[in-house]
């Protein structure tokens, strides 16, 4: 059963009402019980974890969380959490607003929201409001294992090593693939330096790396494309002779498929470059479970597809 915000909101407090409060896990080992929200943040949180932490993500492959609504074993599993880990930055939209208030009583931490200000893409015409796709950005990434293992400290202070170790260690891996990600940008001619998605979720990895990015929505996929837009970005990818497009694992295809044909109608031959992650990684058995293996999974079909390289990706 899936709930609206309101809905969502009267549940969370009839259930802490009933229950005298906050529950935790109270696991039998002394660990912790954390509730992330997305992969991203899941996968930080056991990365700085490690074995003193169990992590229940609320959100899978191919969930958008601009559009997420809470289900009743959603709420649940907050209300059993020691912990909440949370994006921020408004990603979770109204659910977001939820667990902020659900901090006066239960220890949240929003990632994103670590990251100074001044580090961090304002919108345009939307003051005090940011970019909050940040983890494609690797340098501020970084950033926020720290912030986990402070929270996490707080919380288990007999672990504070173990926690900062394995966050200096995951920051340093982090630190690697963004190394790599300059040297495989930095490979592409520089008018090829072009990444078009389904929406506008690609803004700190241009800012970072170098590209060109444009996006068909906007900064949430709560936004509507509609023809004018569609034709628009046909236009610049036939003018530029841009290679390729890209499809979101989180955001339906249609809208790159209009864009691929008003391309085509153009006369310029245009193909689909591949599947990238964009709000939500892979599955938790493959390499793009990780955010480590998305990132590089995403760096690795963006260069080889705007190089030239061949396709593998049915249009």
């Amino acid at each position: 059963m899936r709930l609206p915000v309101t809905s969502l909101i009267v549940l969370v407090a009839t259930l802490l009402v009933a229950c005298g409060g906050e529950e935790s896990s109270n696991r039998s080992d002394g660990g912790l019980y954390l509730v992330a929200t997305t992969g991203q943040v899941g996968d930080l949180a056991e990365q700085v974890g490690g074995d003193r932490v169990k992590v229940s993500t609320l959100m899978g492959p191919g969930i958008d969380p601009h559009l997420y609504k809470a289900s009743a074993g959603d709420v649940e599993r907050l209300r059993k959490a020691d912990a909440i880990f949370y994006n921020g930055l408004h990603l979770e939209a109204k659910m977001g607003e939820v667990i902020a208030a659900m901090g006066a009583r239960k220890p949240t931490l929003a990632v994103a929201e670590a990251i100074p200000a001044a580090k961090l893409r304002a919108l345009e015409g939307h003051e005090g409001l940011y970019d909050p796709h940040v983890w494609f950005d690797l340098g501020l990434w970084g950033l926020t294992a720290g912030a986990v293992a402070a929270k996490l400290s707080e919380l288990d202070p007999d672990h504070r090593g173990e926690y900062e170790e394995r966050a200096a260690a995951y920051a340093a891996e982090i630190d690697k693939l963004d190394a790599y990600a300059r040297e495989r940008f930095a490979s592409i001619p520089e008018g090829q330096r072009v990444l078009i998605t389904a929406h506008d979720a690609f803004g700190y990895l241009g800012r970072a790396y170098g590209l060109e990015v444009r996006g068909l929505q906007g900064i949430s996929t709560a936004t509507e494309a509609g023809t004018g837009d569609v034709q628009d970005l046909a236009a610049l990818i036939a003018e530029r002779k841009i290679p390729a497009l890209f499809v979101e694992t989180s955001v339906s295809p249609r809208a790159i498929r209009a864009v691929l044909e008003a391309v085509r109608a153009r006369g310029f031959e245009v193909s689909v470059g591949g599947e990238v992650f964009s709000d939500a990684m892979g599955d938790k058995d493959t390499s793009e479970g990780s955010y480590l293996g998305m990132v590089r999974h995403n760096v690795d079909t963006i260069t080889d597809a705007l190089l030239g390289k061949e396709s593998h990706v049915e249009e």
